[in-house]
């Protein structure tokens, strides 16, 4: 270990940008054995790893590095899937610069050590050698309904596994996986990645039921009376708003509602094709990763230009580096320090652009944060036959909440305790419909935080 000083960091390499922007596939290669090694290699196991403390779901990260450079593949195998869900995911679409690598000792002067790549390597490389996360069968009475087939919810339900208790999943989507399978794009998680290890969860005694929607297809009443306890999972799916003039005309989208059809679309399944791009110009407001998920999306689709526009400079923009970077790379413009007025439409109510105003950035908030400030006269359209709002998301909050005595807060999110129980006895829940719209990694930890305490509730 520590030959940091002999070997310098590199990424895995990527397919060029002429072959990636034609389909959906990811763009990122798994690492080789070799490369792997080396660069896990690299780490010079801290006494106090910023790495394990930073990352959410505080994983072995130093030991499943030790066991890499070794070439001792089941060890970091185990140690890997040990604290972690579903690594062979979050080792793709976590934003690892702001996460383990973010405080990786060795940002200082000679370049972090690449974690999520080699996090991915260490499932693809086991699965290829035939190992699987190991789970004990059924072994109680016990049974746990979890509503909601996103990422908090396959943690949640992995957990229950491993302890042995039975679970029953609800999604109304076609397929599980939540935000994984229809928010996400191909290009950075490739959908056959999620749904191998909800097969994983179903050999482990999961019992999976798509397209049922609670209070709909099934009551919410049916399902606590026959089981000991409920998770809920639902997500964060309502967008934010801009709260301009036009902002429901025709050719204006929220993200989530433009991602998920063109993955539908992607699985042949029935989608809107009012979402479709091709020889459009497509703006898309915002600055996070679901922005750069919108545009590069549009790209792929045959866009004719694509533009974000974002009120704060690039240096302010929250999403991931790497997403920033690859967009970019694939030909999506940008516009800093503009916010939006007004939508522009025709006489049919159609988008034909957007009036955009400058910005600049202030004195700093509470949160340290430079405040956006309007520039008076600084007015400006830009044309545009589709604009998509990507601003972010806040929790539905659907009837059987209320009906069933489960309290939620003002911004909607549901109210729990310090062990995950809502108002209402039995009813646990986690993820984005508890604290609002996160990453991917946070949700996976509320799920297994959740797990902990239903099992300890239900076993002693």
């Amino acid at each position: 270990m520590q030959n940091f000083v002999n070997e310098e960091r590199y990424e895995p390499r990527k397919r060029s940008t002429g072959d990636r922007v034609k389909d959906f596939k990811e763009i990122y290669e798994i690492f080789s054995k070799e490369d792997a090694s080396a660069q896990a290699d690299r780490c010079i196991q801290c006494g106090d790893p910023f790495c394990h403390s930073k990352c959410p779901l505080h994983n072995y990260i130093p030991f499943w590095l030790k066991a890499t450079s070794a070439m001792k593949r089941e060890l970091a195998f185990n140690l890997s899937n040990e604290t972690n869900p579903f690594p062979e995911i979050t080792g793709r679409i976590c934003p690892q610069d702001r996460l383990c690598e973010g405080d990786c000792t060795l940002n200082d002067g000679h370049g972090a050590i690449t974690i999520g790549a080699i996090e991915t390597f260490i499932s693809e490389e086991g699965f290829k050698k035939g190992f699987k996360p190991s789970f004990p069968g059924i072994t109680t009475k016990k049974k746990v309904a979890i509503i909601g087939a996103g990422p908090a919810g396959i943690a949640c339900a992995t957990y229950l596994l491993r302890a042995g208790i039975g679970v029953s999943m609800y999604d109304k989507q076609n397929r599980a996986g939540g935000l994984l399978t229809y928010g996400i794009p191909g290009f950075k998680l490739d959908k056959e990645v999620v749904a191998r290890r909800v097969r994983w969860l179903q050999d482990a005694g999961l019992t999976l039921h798509t397209n049922t929607q609670v209070g709909k297809e099934i009551g919410f009443d049916e399902i606590a009376h026959s089981h000991d306890a409920i998770f809920l999972a639902i997500g964060a799916e309502s967008p934010r708003k801009a709260n301009i003039a036009n902002e429901n005309a025709s050719g204006v989208f929220t993200a989530i509602d433009f991602l998920r059809h063109i993955q539908k679309k992607q699985f042949n399944e029935s989608y809107d094709k009012k979402f479709e791009v091709k020889n459009k110009n497509v703006v898309v407001v915002g600055g996070g990763d679901t922005a750069m998920d919108c545009l590069r999306t549009s790209i792929r689709e045959g866009a004719k230009s694509v533009t974000c526009l974002y009120r704060r400079d690039k240096y302010n923009m929250p999403g991931s580096k790497k997403e920033f970077k690859n967009a970019i790379e694939e030909g999506a413009e940008f516009m800093y320090n503009v916010s939006p007025k007004e939508i522009l439409v025709n006489s049919e109510g159609q988008a034909i652009g957007i009036d955009m105003q400058k910005t600049i950035l202030g004195s700093k908030d509470a949160s340290s944060r430079q405040v956006v400030e309007i520039v008076k006269g600084g007015d400006f359209r830009v044309d545009a036959d589709i604009i998509i709002f990507a601003l972010g998301f806040i929790p539905s909050v659907p009837t059987f909440l209320a009906e069933n005595g489960i309290e939620v807060n003002k911004s909607g999110c549901i109210v729990v305790n310090s062990e995950y129980q809502t108002t209402k006895s039995g009813v646990f829940a986690g993820g984005d419909c508890k604290r609002g719209s996160d990453l991917v990694v946070t949700a996976a930890k509320e799920g297994k935080e959740a797990a902990n305490a239903i099992v300890k509730k239900l076993l002693g």
